[in-house]
């Protein structure tokens, strides 16, 4: 089958940017000719790669609160074993996916919660597995990306070099926030200029290219 990428939006509170940064990553790998994305959804192919968004919002994770120790579970089958439903659930998910791109804000030079709770729910879902990061901010998030380094690090997850960090100088929030009809903040084209001029798009395309080689060892 189809080697499944997983774009994990990693922010979780009403208002966010995170989607927005999610689909543009999303966008600039899934129009690159250069990687070998799946022509079909049915795929058995392999050499082929395939790329979805996973956002954490979606999951409805508590604070951590499982009461058994992730990695001391099946490492082959962690997930009967947990002994929170919503635990199972999230290993499903986790599961079905061989490679990540965590997409993180800069929360006062760290990671979002959310994600740091993600992650910690599980072990054996994410040893082994390449991951790559894309952080943003003010100046593009480079503190946070450090940090997440160090615990997927810790999670002996196969972290790529390439890192972009996306500067965020005119994107967000109108005035007033979010109205009712509005479903996500539109990234300001100045913001997507100079990310552009900066190279940011072939840095990512490089991220794309070094998470397919780091499958192909497998």
């Amino acid at each position: 089958m189809a080697k499944r990428i997983a774009i994990v939006t990693s922010s979780t509170r009403s208002l966010r940017i995170n989607p927005t940064i999610s689909q543009y990553v999303y966008d600039v790998l899934t129009t690159d000719k250069s990687l070998p994305i799946s022509p079909t959804p049915n795929d058995t192919d392999a050499r082929h790669v395939t790329f979805s968004i996973l956002d954490l919002a979606a999951q409805s994770l508590p604070l951590y609160d499982e009461s058994v120790i992730p990695a001391s579970l099946p490492p082959a089958d962690p997930t009967p074993h947990y002994s929170k439903a919503h635990t199972r659930a999230w290993s499903a998910v986790v599961r079905e996916y061989d490679a990540f791109i965590f997409v993180t804000p800069q929360y006062n030079w760290s990671i979002p919660a959310s994600l740091k709770n993600a992650l910690d729910y599980l072990y054996f879902e994410w040893k082994g597995k390449p991951a790559a990061i894309v952080s943003y901010g003010s100046r593009g998030g480079g503190k946070a990306a450090d940090h997440l380094r160090s615990v997927l690090t810790g999670l002996r997850m196969r972290v790529v070099e390439t890192a972009p960090g996306l500067p965020i100088k005119f994107t967000g929030f109108p005035v007033g926030g979010l109205s009712e009809v509005q479903e996500k903040v539109e990234l300001d084209r100045r913001d997507v200029e100079g990310w552009k001029e900066a190279g940011v798009e072939g840095i990512m395309r490089n991220l794309g290219m070094e998470l397919v080689c780091e499958l192909d060892k497998e």
